[in-house]
């Protein structure tokens, strides 16, 4: 398998997550292993372990990182198996799984009450499987030389709409008298969901906010000024850790042991991909997909910037996933 340790610093934001990051159709690229028929020159039957086939997924632009660099080491293994994997958001995701249309959901939030309850009445059961542990990220620009450290209050002062102006005096008296400029995923993202549940209490998000379904967008936003402050996965502040500058919650700063452990709370968060049973029963080239990503979820997972669930977790995915075969 080759090394996917540089990929984070050098070309996920711009192949990576050229993916798109959680928007609509119009905007979702594929991700694609591809490729012609091998032909035996002499005659030779096929590998047995050679598949063929199709295999759809969508969802979140958090987990589309892991998935992709999956998605073309896989492609070495089974050159016959076309696997795509789209980029809709967690909720654009879930839309099209409960349609029928996708294999598998990829989400950066456990899925909701309303989704598994749309999925019933499509007659879709489906298995949850954790891929890798993530934390949300806010973030300031390296020009920012006054914001460190702020409390989860702090974050519902900035963050909750209450028809004023929000100004970083706000917060507190001694930073400047300036506007806070705001960056936001896009209401279907699972990073918002998960930012609006446990930071916002579920109120309204400031109405002054830039929301963008493409982290990219967020980066770059926070990146070209000072007084702005957003939020992202973990993943994508590293890959731009040299403009950016991750804000300690609580005086916890996010980082791999900090997220595996829990303490970075209450911000971390596991990341999950939401499969079909019936897909998995009848199409061999999707089991085989999903039992390979989840033997090799977390060596990716690290290599894109996340952080690797314990063994116990996958090997327990990996049980979870023959019993449905």
């Amino acid at each position: 398998m080759k090394s996917w340790k540089y990929l984070m610093m050098t070309t996920m934001v711009g192949s990576a997550l050229a993916l798109g990051a959680c928007g609509d159709d119009s905007t979702a690229d594929e991700v694609e292993n591809e490729t012609g028929t091998e032909e035996a020159a002499t005659g030779d039957t096929q590998d047995e372990a050679t598949l063929e086939g199709q295999v759809s997924g969508d969802g979140s632009s958090t987990v589309a990182p892991i998935m992709e660099a999956l998605v073309e080491e896989y492609a070495a293994v089974q050159e016959k198996v076309k696997v795509t994997v789209g980029v809709s958001g967690t909720g654009g995701g879930f839309e099209k799984f409960i349609a029928g249309t996708t294999d598998f959901s990829n989400a950066s939030r456990p899925i909701k009450d309303e989704e598994k309850a749309e999925l019933e009445a499509a007659g879709i059961d489906y298995t949850e499987f954790k891929l890798a542990n993530d934390g949300l990220t806010v973030v300031v620009s390296k020009d920012n030389d006054w914001v460190e450290d702020v409390t989860v209050e702090d974050l519902k002062k900035m963050w909750i709409e209450d028809g004023t102006t929000k100004k970083w005096s706000d917060i507190n008296a001694e930073w400047p008298d300036e506007e806070i400029i705001f960056y936001s995923p896009g209401t279907d993202s699972g990073t918002y969901d998960y930012f609006d549940e446990v930071i916002l209490d579920e109120a309204d998000l400031v109405k002054a906010a830039t929301l963008s379904e493409d982290d990219n967008v967020l980066v770059q936003g926070v990146q070209a000024d000072k007084n702005a402050i957003g939020f992202f996965g973990y993943a994508y502040y590293l890959a731009n850790q040299d403009t950016l500058k991750a804000v300690k919650i609580e005086g916890v700063e996010p980082n791999n042991e900090t997220i595996e452990s829990g303490e970075y709370s209450p911000l971390s968060r596991p990341l999950f991909t939401y499969v079909s049973n019936k897909a998995l029963a009848e199409n061999a080239a999707l089991y085989d997909f999903m039992e390979y990503s989840l033997e090799n979820a977390g060596d990716m997972a690290e290599a894109v910037g996340y952080v690797r669930l314990p063994d116990t977790e996958y090997e327990k995915g990996l049980s979870t996933l023959e019993a449905l075969k």
